[in-house]
């Protein structure tokens, strides 16, 4: 899990990811909207979600988070490829 995280660790010296406050803690997570562009213009989000190592955090359905000033809540959370990446999709509160 070291390359993953040292993966997201440079993204986000890059500034290719979104502060994320969960229970108090910043995390940066690869945050993604509606209708947003993503892959410089590839393809369009199609629901909110965030990607995250999964070393990094524990996240449930009905956890709270906070980014960019909104709050979403958890609603499911998924093992991305060999379980050390996380899938949460995200509610809009």
């Amino acid at each position: 899990m070291t390359v993953l995280t040292d993966l997201y660790a440079a993204a986000g010296r890059a500034g290719l990811l979104t502060p994320a406050v969960i229970g108090g803690a910043e995390v940066l997570v690869d945050f993604r909207a509606p209708d947003v562009e993503v892959l410089d213009g590839l393809g369009l989000s199609s629901d909110y979600a965030i990607r995250y190592p999964a070393d990094v955090m524990a996240l449930d359905a009905g956890h709270e988070l906070l980014i960019g000033g909104v709050t979403y809540r958890v609603r499911e959370v998924r093992a991305v490829g060999d379980g050390s990446e996380c899938r949460a999709t995200l509610t809009m509160l």
